[in-house]
């Protein structure tokens, strides 16, 4: 895996380790997918991280209201 896919800012890391560590580890999987989909091009990180925060947590909401 491409640690600079993932890599997080100082104040990434101060917001992630408020997240639940299952939620921050479906986030990372998505946003891992995120890069991987787009041939695996540098320079996106923040916004994967950002786009797959947004839909986990939209995903998760919509299995708790259901």
């Amino acid at each position: 895996m491409n640690t600079a896919a993932i890599s997080l800012t100082s104040a990434e890391n101060t917001e992630t380790a408020k997240l639940p560590v299952k939620l921050e580890d479906q986030i990372r999987r998505r946003a891992y997918e995120l890069y991987e989909q787009r041939g695996r091009e540098d320079g996106h990180d923040m916004e994967d991280w950002l786009l797959a925060e947004l839909e986990v947590v939209q995903k998760r909401a919509k299995a708790a209201s259901a």
